[in-house]
């Protein structure tokens, strides 16, 4: 007697826009055992009630499959009847992660979390990744430091960047970026820009999208070597040969608080203790015992975060307000950034609390982050959003802005106070160093000059 054909086994995966996607594709796309009912979206405002094009989704999907917000989740899973729900995006805390499974075990499905293994990607040519236990920790400027010393080594270098296809999912299946006319050609969103414009600046490729199978084909066929650069505090799409891995002494404690945080920090090669010249000798030392103990096979480098502002003189005695990098700041639980480090230190007549001039769509992103301190969050996903962020800037009673953001302001908006930018930048400090650690893997490799 033949065994009756057994349904498919429906699963909702729980999403922002990134790690969702990719899971997807590497696990779930071509399996005919598996039906993917809906993604979830949750953190980034306005990317549910899309659907996921068909030209992705595979030929299973011929209908595509719909985006809709997490909060209809229990509905969904009692309306569908859902079996299993996913997990799959970054930067929460582990009760969080627990709440959500709560959430679903009680609207009758399982729940379930992929793990590196089983969805990192494998490259042809070495892979350096760069992650965090949180966000805001500094992956990108030391992602942009080791190009510029791979590079200084004769090599070709691409960087993948994690992803964030906020906009036509279609458009977005790979993304190459050479140059500020390729970013505005595809209508990037500041939260894009600020990761994308200092790698351009700084002579490199980028690459995001959706698909990273073929992006990681399409990288490795012009580079020596991949960097990864990492989003939140996801762990790599791509198996890395050498993964640097970085902590905060200024959110100590922290290293073991948040998903996927520990799983990276457990997987490191090497632990970067970050931001050393802001942190208390204390915390530094609290961060680095944890390391430790998490990890002991790791090597334990620091480094710093020198900040400097464009125009000290601008912002001496002034009314000021600060501008900071969005995501820093909401879900990486920042209270301020470097912004406010440089407008302290410039000796500000007085750093201006934003809330009184934020319009509404501002004022919500207070609401949701009551943690966030005197500063601007620069919040740019979308068009809107990005014209009330330039309202509450022009609205506000301020005689300069400093803005720490990586990308232009003044490039994007038009605004009515000068705007004074804030840098930073990745240096070492002590032994062992980076750029030592860095050598060593580039002549196990046979790679560089």
């Amino acid at each position: 007697m033949e065994n009756p054909k057994r349904s498919p086994t429906k699963i909702v995966i729980m999403g922002a826009a990134g790690r969702d996607f990719h899971n997807f594709n590497q696990v779930y796309r071509h399996n005919p055992e598996i039906e993917v009912i809906a993604f979830t979206a949750a953190q980034i405002a306005g990317i549910a009630n899309r659907r996921y094009p068909t030209i992705l989704a595979g030929a299973l999907y011929p209908n595509g499959i719909p985006i809709v917000d997490e909060s209809e989740l229990e509905s969904l899973c009692h309306r569908e009847n859902i079996d299993c729900v996913v997990f799959a995006y970054s930067d929460i805390t582990h009760a969080e992660v627990m709440h959500r499974a709560s959430r679903a075990m009680v609207a009758g499905a399982d729940f379930l979390l992929l793990g590196p293994q089983r969805t990192m990607l494998q490259a042809k040519v070495p892979v350096i990744a760069v992650s965090a236990v949180r966000t805001g920790c500094g992956k990108s400027q030391t992602t942009r430091w080791l190009s510029k010393l791979l590079r200084q080594k004769g090599l070709k270098v691409a960087v993948i960047r994690h992803p964030m296809p906020y906009g036509d999912l279609e458009k977005q299946i790979i993304q190459r970026f050479a140059s500020k006319i390729d970013l505005a050609a595809a209508d990037c969103t500041i939260e894009e820009r600020e990761e994308y414009e200092p790698h351009l600046e700084a002579g490199n490729i980028v690459y995001a999208g959706v698909d990273y199978s073929l992006i990681v084909q399409q990288a490795e066929r012009e580079a020596d070597i991949i960097l990864w650069d990492g989003g939140n505090n996801d762990f790599p799409f791509i198996k890395p040969d050498l993964h640097l891995v970085l902590v905060d002494p200024l959110r100590p404690g922290n290293e073991t608080t948040h998903h996927p945080g520990e799983v990276v920090l457990r997987m490191a090669d090497i632990a970067i203790i970050a931001k050393i010249d802001s942190a208390a000798d204390a915390d530094v030392q609290k961060v680095s015992d944890t390391v430790k103990k998490v990890n002991p096979r790791a090597v334990i480098v620091r480094g710093a975060s020198p900040i400097t502002l464009d125009d000290p003189e601008a912002v001496r005695d002034r009314r000021v307000l600060v501008v900071e990098d969005g995501p820093t700041t909401t879900h990486g639980g920042m209270p301020y950034g470097a912004g406010y480090v440089a407008a302290t230190r410039a000796q500000a007549a007085m750093i201006v609390d934003p809330r009184p001039y934020a319009v509404p769509e501002i004022a919500e992103v207070y609401n949701r982050y009551p943690h966030i301190g005197a500063i601007l969050p620069a919040m740019g996903y979308f068009s809107a959003q990005l014209k009330a962020l330039e309202t509450t800037i022009n609205n506000a009673e301020v005689d300069v802005v400093v803005a720490a953001t990586p990308s232009d302001l003044s490039a994007l908006m038009t605004l009515n106070k000068p705007v004074i930018r804030a840098h930073y930048e990745f240096a070492e400090v002590g032994q062992p160093s980076l750029s030592s650690q860095i050598e060593q893997f580039l002549a196990l490799h046979h790679l560089g000059d």
